[in-house]
């Protein structure tokens, strides 16, 4: 089925935007903007993926939970993935989850009456505790939710979080994993935030990110000088345990053994379709935020029976019985200062609104992407306008509307660029259902930085010490102009720059000479083609095996490769067929760069060739990604939805309802030994 351009480049812009938000606020520690935003773009991607499954690749937000790791730190592997709650924004969308909860049961709504947990949902940096015989051995942070950020001296500092667990009841070589967050109360992030004014440095933004700052310390004197706290909020895996049925009584026993819960911990029952006492509930939590010690976003619902939790599964990024039912928006007016206009890697003009800076529910705002010039006439802002900014958490703040009558006559429309800010340009809109309007200059110094940028980045190139402020440097010096002229950098140029010298240069060329052997699949994505993220690069490059190969790909072969729709395959076309792209990849290949080519087992012999699988669970030995890369290496394809064309389910712990179903159907199951026997170990 084809999906409509302009949905593919929503998709696109909406998956970057994201993308950036998530790193602004999880691994700089520094938010600019705000849940509301971020939670209303997050679920339009949601509703684009769902209406069009070709536009879903692993880079999209909603294929992960968090941010990767940070560097400094050791990562380490979950050995069950941490992931995160859906939403629902108000007291109908809560109800419509008990409803789906029932429905999933196969129950009468009307009748079926469901027990859940509610909690306030603290405003912190999720970690996991692992104790082995009631010893804590190891902390770390949620990351991306499949691997985190080893942080266990820093956690061992927080006098909340047990060394030793209390009222042990276990077999010896017992493990336990706690689950919670880590957080500061607001009269410790006051009193934090007053000492750095006074030392002259700069203040955090809000309390989350005080916690987040803190705990990434590679000096853990300087975590153990904050006052940090933690709260358990559930276990992630117990063995030689005899742990409680429900979820109440598993909260009641992890307090047992020494944790701070959430002192709000209630039961309330669910039952008919507009649930009212789940809904109370959620009115109660929301009017008692304002006077709590610590900084909450919401109420977190989860199904009590651990009976029926298992029953209900899984999603592939959050749990069914449980959500996080978020309170509503905060609001604050500012001025809209004026608009400034960016250029990306694809020529697309993006509007950025300069605000009066102004503190939303414990940000400081001061910018707020515009999307579109339409988004800009559709909500008629006019630089000088009153604002009304909205927030709901804390991480991407929107403009919603302007407030016409506090208009003084002074305010004035903004006119959308006609030409290119950077390199004048005539922008145009390549087609009427294209949101964007683009520079066409290949050329042009920003798109020059941002593709180099992106080229340079941990999931291509990676090449260390390559960033914006350095890249505008070389590009004003001249000694940038495409990705080819990144390994023609010389160390007695590089060494004449500002604030350089002679060992940043030689540090900044030994780490681009070391990137001169790149696999496949991160050079593909490197390219920075529209849509191709790098999911799809990976599986360009699985169909392609070589960048020769790659090179010559024509509309048959693209058309024939799974998840790749129309839209990608009209990009990927248009760069390998226009002369000038394909100059500029001719070029970057000259350099002397050697592209590994896919390692298989032989042309035509791949042994999971045509074969189905669908994947479901949890593996101890390997993540959900890394099987579906290894399933597609080695030929085969990985489907989200177990039917009678599929070969074999994985099936891993906590295996979902597609078990059920694979069973009812005959498909060969195929547990974490025997799919690691099959792939060769």
């Amino acid at each position: 089925m084809s999906v409509p351009l302009r949905q593919s480049q929503r998709h696109a812009q909406l998956v970057c935007e994201l993308n950036e938000a998530a790193h602004r606020y999880y691994v700089l520690d520094r938010p600019t903007i705000s849940d509301a935003e971020y939670d209303r773009l997050f679920r339009e991607l949601q509703a684009l993926e769902t209406g069009n499954p070709d536009l879903r690749s692993t880079d999209s937000p909603t294929q992960r939970v968090g941010a990767p790791a940070r560097e400094g730190f050791e990562t380490v592997a979950h050995q069950k993935a941490m992931l995160s709650l859906d939403n629902a924004m108000n007291e109908s969308e809560l109800a419509d989850f008990h409803g789906q909860v029932v429905r999933y049961l196969e129950h009468n709504l009307e009748s079926f009456a469901i027990e859940y947990t509610v909690e306030d949902k603290f405003d912190g940096v999720a970690v996991s505790l692992t104790y082995i015989d009631g010893v804590l051995v190891r902390g770390a942070t949620r990351g991306d939710g499949t691997n985190g950020e080893l942080i266990t001296e820093n956690l061992r500092t927080i006098r909340s979080i047990p060394l030793r667990l209390q009222n042990l009841e276990s077999s010896s070589n017992a493990q336990i994993e706690i689950r919670g967050e880590v957080l500061i109360r607001k009269s410790d992030f006051a009193k934090l935030n007053l000492e750095r004014a006074e030392a002259g440095e700069e203040l955090f933004a809000n309390p989350r990110n005080a916690a987040a700052g803190s705990l990434r310390q590679l000096d853990s004197a300087i975590t153990a000088s904050r006052a940090l706290t933690f709260f358990a909020y559930g276990i992630g895996v117990a063995q030689g345990y005899e742990l409680p049925e429900t979820q109440l009584a598993t909260m009641r026993w992890i307090a047992a053994r020494g944790f701070q819960v959430a002192p709000s911990l209630q039961l309330v029952t669910g039952l008919g379709e507009a649930a009212p006492e789940l809904c109370a509930a959620f009115n109660r939590f929301a009017a008692a935020r304002a006077d709590l010690p610590y900084e909450v976003d919401g109420m977190v619902v989860k199904v009590n029976s651990l009976a029926l939790q298992s029953e209900l599964g899984f999603r592939q990024r959050s749990p069914r019985w449980a959500i996080a039912a978020k309170f509503p928006a905060v609001e604050e007016h500012t001025k809209l200062l004026d608009i400034k206009v960016q250029i990306g890697r694809t020529g697309a003009l993006t509007p950025v609104a300069i605000l009066q800076p102004v503190k939303v529910g414990g940000v400081i705002v001061s910018r707020a992407t515009l999307h579109n010039q339409d988004e800009i006439k559709r909500k008629d802002l006019r630089i000088g306008d009153t604002v009304v900014v909205r927030r709901q958490g804390d991480v991407i703040p929107a403009i919603v509307a302007a407030i016409v009558d506090m208009r003084s006559g002074a305010e004035r429309i903004f006119e959308f660029p006609s030409h290119c800010p950077v390199c004048g340009a005539a922008a145009v809109r390549e087609n009427a259902e294209d949101a964007a309007v683009r520079c066409p200059n290949r050329d042009c110094p920003e798109q020059v930085a941002q593709r180099v940028l992106h080229y340079s980045g941990r999931k291509a190139a990676d090449i260390d010490g390559l960033g914006s402020k350095l890249v505008a440097l070389l590009i004003e010096h001249r000694l940038l102009s495409d990705l080819a002229s990144i390994y023609e950098l010389k160390i007695s140029q590089l060494a004449e720059l500002p604030r350089m010298g002679e060992l940043s240069a030689n540090n900044l060329v030994a780490a681009i000479d070391a990137t001169r052997r790149l696999p496949l699949h991160r050079f593909v994505f490197g390219l920075g083609i529209r849509h191709v993220g790098e999911r799809t690069a990976r599986l360009l490059a699985n169909e392609s095996l070589s960048i020769e190969s790659f090179l010559q790909l024509n509309p048959e072969r693209l058309s024939a490769i799974h998840e790749v729709g129309p839209e990608t395959t009209q990009e990927v076309l248009r760069v390998l067929c226009d002369p000038t792209e394909r100059a500029a990849i001719g070029r970057l290949l000259a350099q002397g760069l050697i592209i590994q080519p896919v390692e298989v087992a032989a042309a035509g012999e791949q042994p999971l060739s045509g074969k189905s699988f669908v994947l479901t669970g949890t593996l101890v030995s390997m993540t959900r990604d890394q099987v579906q890369a290894k399933i597609i290496e080695l030929g085969g394809q990985v489907s989200s939805s177990v039917s009678k064309r599929t070969n074999y389910l994985v099936a891993g712990t906590e295996a979902g309802s597609k078990l059920e179903k694979a069973q009812k159907l005959g498909v060969a199951i195929l547990g974490e030994n025997e799919f690691l026997a099959l792939i060769g170990g």
